[in-house]
């Protein structure tokens, strides 16, 4: 089989099916009676296994939280595992957030790239094979979850009732293989402040979350309406955008707006953080050879009733421990601080050795004639959740900073790139 021809001469069938999922806002909500992460990803997951039913995949729902689409009949299967939830829209975007709009030959819309467009590759992807009359030596499982961006609780839910593969992929990091994934920790580092310290101050005022770099705060000062713009970035790839937390560190210090102990928090900020992704300004400048520098991101700043807590992600490399990256940001912390872990995930490695991450390997090089040595990533996926997967994928090298953006965008050639290499390495995973 041709597998360019089988994707060419149906991938406006594909957008069409696509389009439906895409068309979900499926962002996690409160929980209901069959619907644990909220009602539109509980919709997203039935629009999915109505599709997979129709092109002939047995269809199954584990604790109303994943679904996966099988052929073949063996308990033991190969899984390729990917998520439908998605990150809330925010603003600014040209295009119709909860569709898909394809403008000069690129896609757009919410989960395009993170993680609909990959997963929904791979299911159609697999139809194709199986309607061209590829023998399925293996069981294949297209795995589809529903809460991954808010700390892929889905995957225990399904570890419960189901084995997990004996070996896979989750098409949502980076190519090529990525056998290993830095360990991830976020702290709120609160300060102390006095009453007519933080009476000076009002709320901090803009968007901030954990996924990404803030790019506009407000903030009123001895009644004075104190504003920044930056930009907006995945928090894990801060070098990329324009910190709003840091930038106004700055106004407020250049501008000299505040004295005493506020003053000399905020020079503290600036001069630990301000351009300074790597922890450098907090003696945090760690790194391997395998997965680089360690990587801090400061995604909030809010004010408490006792003072101010500011919220920090750390991505830190394979072979340093957390407890390392806690006991050197406890030195380096402003006067009156505590430092409390809101959020870990250990880091995760796979062997390269592998003889399936080499048929990986194998598959990326001949599809696009590029290095297909397997690297690290500073992200976080299924793989540290479900035993025996990689990720795979989709983004290729020098793509970075898409997802969990205004205009998140894949092009319409990596989309159909993408559906060819996990086609490619189906057929041969299925050996």
């Amino acid at each position: 089989m041709d597998i360019r021809e089988l994707i060419e001469a149906n991938k406006l069938d594909f957008y069409q099916d696509l389009q439906k999922v895409m068309s979900v806002a499926s962002v996690k909500g409160a929980a209901e009676p069959g619907a644990p992460f909220g009602k539109e990803p509980r919709t997203v997951l039935e629009v999915v296994m109505n599709l997979a039913a129709e092109y002939g995949f047995y269809t199954n729902v584990v604790e109303d939280a994943v679904g996966y689409a099988q052929w073949g009949e063996d308990d033991s299967y190969i899984g390729v595992v990917g998520h439908l939830d998605v990150v809330p829209a925010g603003d600014g975007w040209s295009y119709p957030p909860f569709d898909l709009s394809l403008a000069n030959g690129r896609f757009y819309g919410r989960g395009i790239l993170d993680n609909k467009g990959p997963i929904m590759a791979c299911l159609f992807g697999l139809k194709l094979l199986k309607e061209a009359g590829l023998v399925n030596r293996k069981t294949f499982r297209v795995i589809f979850g529903t809460d991954e961006e808010s700390g892929s609780s889905d995957l225990p839910l399904y570890l419960k009732h189901q084995k997990a593969p004996t070996f896979g992929f989750t098409p949502d990091g980076k190519y090529p293989v990525v056998y290993g994934e830095r360990g991830i920790v976020n702290y709120q580092i609160e300060t102390a402040f006095s009453t007519d310290e933080l009476a000076l101050l009002g709320d901090f005022i803009g968007d901030q979350a954990k996924d990404h770099v803030p790019d506009a705060l407000s903030l009123t000062v001895n009644g004075q309406v104190i504003s920044v713009s930056g930009k907006r970035a995945p928090s894990n790839a801060p070098e990329l955008g324009e910190n709003a937390i840091t930038l106004l560190a700055e106004k407020l210090t250049a501008e000299k707006l505040l004295t005493g102990k506020l003053l000399a928090y905020f020079t503290w900020l600036k001069d630990s953080l301000a351009e300074k992704h790597h922890g450098e300004g907090l003696g945090l400048a760690f790194e391997d050879a395998d997965s680089g520098k360690l990587m801090i991101t400061p995604y909030e700043l809010i004010k408490t009733a006792n003072g101010l807590a500011l919220s920090v992600a750390i991505r830190y490399p394979i072979s340093v421990t957390e407890e390392e990256v806690t006991n050197t940001l406890e030195k380096n912390l402003f006067a009156d601080s505590h430092l409390k872990v809101v959020r870990r995930i250990k880091s995760t490695q796979f062997p390269k050795a592998n003889k399936n991450v080499q048929k990986l390997s194998e598959v990326y090089e001949k599809a696009t004639g590029l290095d297909g040595t397997p690297v690290t990533t500073t992200g976080a996926t299924y793989a540290r959740f479900m035993p025996n997967i990689v990720a795979f994928g989709p983004s290729f090298p020098g793509q970075k900073g898409i997802a969990h953006n205004k205009d998140e965008y894949m092009d319409e050639i990596d989309l159909l790139k993408n559906m060819e290499i996990y086609m490619a390495a189906i057929v041969a995973l299925n050996q």
